[in-house]
């Protein structure tokens, strides 16, 4: 467990079931209201709609899980584990930034902006081996070269459909949680793989 504490294992196994789990419930709260096809997941923690509380709370509890997974996810270096805690921080600051009922909103969307660009480029930044790393030890699966550039290669691709369905008026709702889903579930990845990966090739 010296790769990755018992706490980011939780935090990191939270995270992908408190997105889904908080957002279809505000989704519900909302009712026949709310179109997740169409409508992007951060209309539900629009200020004074039924579903702002649930959402709210499920973006901060996202954010908290991503920065406490950060925090103990020791076998990924630095820059890679601070992008992932920052990211958490971008949804918590979502909060105060609840998308307007009426259009779009510069500060709303800055920040999404900021919070996808961090939880993307995560993998491809904690795949250097740490500082102080003991040689001869064997590069978790989730953090080699590889599968991190294809999990970052995977999370643009997501934004780019996200933000073409979004112009379009389109599945935008669909391609956001594709996306969203895709950035909660790669930290669960990574700590899986520091856990049964050997120490030793």
């Amino acid at each position: 467990m010296d790769r990755v504490t018992w706490w980011a294992v939780l935090s990191s196994a939270c995270a992908p079931l408190v997105l889904i789990g908080g957002s279809t419930t505000a989704a519900a709260m909302q009712g026949a209201a709310y179109n997740p096809v169409r409508q992007t997941i951060s209309v539900l923690a629009s200020d004074g709609d039924t579903g702002y509380w649930a959402l709210s709370t499920t973006l901060i509890a996202l954010g908290l899980c991503h920065m406490t997974t950060a925090c103990g996810l020791r076998a990924a270096a630095p820059a890679g584990r601070l992008a992932l805690g920052a990211g958490g921080v971008a949804a918590i600051v979502l909060v105060l930034f609840p998308a307007p009922k009426s259009g779009g909103s510069f500060a709303h969307g800055s920040v999404v902006a900021v919070g996808f660009s961090l939880l993307a480029l995560w993998p491809v930044l904690a795949c250097a081996r740490a500082p102080g790393a003991p040689l001869g030890t064997n590069t978790p699966w989730g953090l080699r070269t590889v599968p991190s550039l294809t999990a970052s290669a995977l999370m643009v691709a997501g934004a780019a459909w996200f933000l073409v369905e979004l112009q379009l008026r389109g599945a935008a709702g669909i391609a956001e949680r594709v996306l969203t889903a895709g950035q909660a579930l790669w930290p669960v990845v990574v700590v899986v793989s520091c856990l049964f990966t050997p120490r030793r090739a």
